[in-house]
């Protein structure tokens, strides 16, 4: 849905601040504006008592989306896990919200625009980030919203996400532990291009001891901005947790991910690409090239450079 659309659902507007009249976020522009997919930044929000996020509606809707869409696991693992090898629980989908306050389980229902109800409460919370994001990262589209269900304790391992992401935590509590993903002593070019290319979200969590980062204990009522491609893991507090994910894209992310599929393209060949961002001139030419050849091999049946 593009952000004309979105702005339309919010047409009314509060005179003394500016913002849409929805009033679901309560968001900084100051803030925003300063840390807006640079570092990690909390907002507020009013869906912790939403009838949408009660376990018995939840539970609905994981049985109307499609397999594809529900990922659990078990969720005492370690914070560093292949993913290949991350346990089962032996239950359904069903059967892990309805048993997650004792199953130690971590769950994600993925895509609930597909539900018109989720869409339209993901729709209207992104109209108001969309009030703040536009004059910066004009463009909003591929507006998805995710779902997690966490027992208490459980852990989701340390990896990073490609995409604009505030997740509003609706129920219990959990402790953020992130990292500066523009640091490449955190996060190498290889990492991120293997990533680009299609990799797992999850990463090897490094055991050096100079990492720098944040540390966010989320409560019900707040809500944590993640800068695209942040690394971080999460410990759930005693209590079961609820959290709701709201994601979006924007223009210069698919340029970014066309550069850094260049740069591996490159590097496989006995190259040294300048690393992404570095050169923007080097950066243009780069994404001009790959994405005309990804548009010739989608046109062709494949998969893009590689």
């Amino acid at each position: 849905m593009p952000y004309a659309e979105l702005k339309q659902d919010a047409t009314s507007v509060r005179a003394s601040t500016g913002t849409p009249a929805t009033g679901l976020l309560d968001i900084d522009p100051v803030t925003f504006r300063g840390c807006f997919d640079r570092r990690p930044f909390l907002i507020g929000h009013a869906l912790t008592n939403h009838p949408l996020f009660e376990i018995s509606r939840l539970m609905r809707l994981c049985r109307s989306l499609p397999e594809s869409s529900v990922e659990y696991n078990a969720g005492n693992i370690p914070i560093s896990v292949d993913p290949k090898r991350t346990p089962g629980n032996g239950l359904s989908a069903e059967e892990t919200i309805r048993r997650i306050a004792q199953c130690r389980s971590w769950l994600v229902l993925k895509y609930v625009e597909q539900d018109p109800e989720y869409r339209a409460l993901l729709h209207d919370c992104l109209a108001e980030v969309a009030w703040q994001s536009e004059s910066l990262r004009p463009g909003m589209f591929l507006e998805q919203g995710f779902i997690f269900l966490s027992s208490p304790g459980s852990v989701t391992p340390y990896h990073m996400d490609p995409e604009h992401n505030f997740l509003l935590q609706i129920r219990g509590s959990k402790r953020i532990h992130m990292f500066d993903g523009r640091d490449r002593s955190v996060l190498s070019e290889e990492e991120l291009e293997q990533f680009y290319r299609g990799g797992h979200r999850n990463l090897a969590y490094p055991t050096n001891g100079n990492r720098r980062g944040w540390t966010f204990d989320l409560s019900p009522g707040f809500g944590l901005h993640f800068p695209v491609t942040a690394p971080h893991y999460v410990r759930n507090g005693e209590e079961v947790s609820v959290s709701f994910s709201i994601t979006f894209r924007t223009p210069d992310l698919k340029r970014r991910r066309l550069v850094h599929i260049g740069n591996a393209f490159l590097r496989r060949r006995g190259f040294r690409p300048r690393p992404a961002g570095m050169h923007p001139r080097y950066d243009f030419l780069k994404y001009l090239a790959f994405g005309a050849i990804s548009r010739i091999h989608q046109f062709f049946g494949g998969g893009g450079p590689s």
